[in-house]
């Protein structure tokens, strides 16, 4: 099933059908808010889209990589430039590089805006090669991470309380134009070079292959938990759905202390749920006397799913003042009746990712927790299959790229 990606500033969301085989219905959301909010600068800077590849190859270092090239979204050795190492950069090599279903759906160009070729991969983990002259916090031979941004104004709103991830010129890690006009590339690659700023330091006892995909599905579920207060010992947290977002989700909830609840529709997962990750509780979200007996448990529930879904059994599970925060990606908007909001003062939310100081407390708190994805090791000539296998839900739960044993370079 097609993935949908919905983007969301602070108070406002837009919904891309990546079904749909025209863009008629972007001509009815607010042009401001696609031009200045969503992909400000590939929207709206078209001269800067348009001097990207003869900017690109005034770039003096010599990169290899794995990119897409077209719809089909099947990845190939691509040899590009990255440029310079200015005096705020780090470059670094990368080791390891998860896979998000973001990859999958940019590469296939769902959103209707993939610049081609894009190299993909923002769950990215390092080691430092070189520094710039006036770079503070990190030297050569640092472990670093990076993860969902390489850039933002640094100067809005939202920057200056630490959420990046919501600012209007906020740059992704790959497939879109970079401040100096070029487009950025991912982390399958062998090596980036990002402004410290968007660089974290890797704890040292937290797993380099294991920790990546925490860049991407860690501090999406750590912000809302965190955010919304549901980070207290003896909290009552359910977490939808059981893949790459959901079990880390579960870890996380239960670093916290809190008494965690799984729902999901394959009742295989119960003894996963349970015996694998300490979940307190599972429930089989098919079964309408479960369900039932959820009614007003929860205080919190994190929904992970992409898929489409009903929302009222999850609200009918929510204490007085509960809270439902979508981290997921459901192909259609979500309806909802408005009394089964009113009877109980209950929220819906939803929550993208985290800014960089939040990213490095997350990190930091799985370290101290021993919290990591469960993942498959993949070299990067498998990268292809493992897309086909991610879209079927057939690894548990995240495919992480050895980057470093397995990318051939000249």
């Amino acid at each position: 099933m097609p993935l949908l990606r919905s983007w969301s500033s602070s108070r406002r969301s837009i919904y891309i059908d990546p079904q749909s085989n025209n863009n008629s219905h972007l001509q009815q959301l607010n042009t401001n808010f696609i031009n200045h909010i969503l992909f400000p600068y590939f929207l709206s800077n078209t001269t800067t889209i348009s001097m990207t590849s003869s900017l690109e190859s005034e770039h003096p270092i010599k990169a290899y990589g794995y990119a897409a090239r077209d719809t089909s979204g099947v990845l190939s050795p691509l040899t590009f430039f990255r440029r310079a190492t200015g005096e705020k950069d780090v470059r670094f090599k990368v080791l390891y590089c998860g896979i998000c279903h973001s990859d999958s759906v940019f590469a296939k160009n769902e959103w209707g805006i993939t610049k081609y070729p894009v190299i993909p991969g923002h769950e990215i983990v390092g080691v430092v090669t070189e520094v710039g002259s006036k770079v503070e916090k990190f030297k050569v031979g640092d472990k670093v991470g990076v993860g969902c941004l390489v850039g933002s104004c640094r100067s809005c709103q939202n920057c200056a309380v630490d959420y990046e991830q919501y600012c209007p010129k906020q740059i992704f890690t790959y497939g879109v134009p970079d401040a100096d006009g070029t487009q950025t590339h991912g982390g399958y690659s062998d090596h980036m070079v990002t402004d410290e700023h968007f660089v974290l330091r890797w704890p040292a006892n937290l797993p380099l292959d294991s920790g990546a995909p925490l860049l991407c599905a860690g501090i999406t579920t750590y912000s809302p938990l965190r955010y919304f207060g549901l980070d207290k010992p003896g909290t009552k947290v359910g977490v939808v759905g059981l893949g790459g977002l959901g079990h880390v989700a579960v870890k996380m909830a239960k670093a916290f202390g809190a008494e965690v609840t799984v729902f999901s529709t394959s009742v295989a997962k119960k003894q996963e749920a349970i015996e694998g990750l300490k979940a307190d509780h599972f429930i089989n979200s098919k079964d309408p006397e479960q369900m039932q007996a959820a009614m007003g448990t929860l205080d919190g529930i994190i929904d992970t799913v992409s898929g489409n879904h009903p929302i009222a059994p999850l609200l009918n599970a929510l204490t007085a003042h509960g809270k439902l925060i979508l981290v997921g990606i459901p192909e259609k908007p979500i309806e909802v009746a408005a009394f089964s909001l009113i009877m109980g003062r209950k929220l819906i939310a939803g929550s993208n990712t985290g800014g960089l100081k939040e990213t490095q407390e997350m990190l930091d708190f799985a370290a101290k927790h021993g919290i990591t994805s469960d993942i498959e090791l993949i070299s990067i000539d498998y990268v292809n299959t493992a897309m086909e296998r991610m879209l079927k839900s057939d690894v548990r739960y995240r495919f992480v790229i050895d980057v470093a044993n397995s990318l051939k370079t000249e």
